[in-house]
């Protein structure tokens, strides 16, 4: 009976060896956890970036395209004052002739 009982506590005491995590362990752990810190920190790094990139693209995009109609504006109107000086022009010369 001694011995067995000896037994179950040598195994039990084994088994806590065992369980209890010794400091490279813990090391390992450590690294570990760091290392998956710094790739969730990376990752939403580039996600702020990502989002900023897009948005200044975005802004770029709606500068770009206002620019193009302030211009396209302009030439229209510049058209239809130069069509309306012609008519005008070319009705006081008829105006004239009589």
């Amino acid at each position: 009976m001694r011995t067995t009982t000896a037994l179950a506590v040598a195994i039990g005491l084994a088994a806590l060896t065992a369980c209890k995590p010794n400091p490279q362990q813990n090391e390992a752990s450590n690294i570990e956890a760091n290392a998956e810190n710094v790739a969730e920190n990376i990752t939403a790094n580039a996600e702020n970036v990502a989002e900023n990139i897009q948005a200044n693209a975005s802004n770029e995009a709606a500068a770009v395209k206002n620019e193009a109609e302030n211009k396209a504006a302009a030439v229209k109107n510049s058209a239809e004052n130069k069509a309306a000086a012609v008519k005008h022009s070319a009705g006081s010369a008829t105006s004239n002739k009589y």
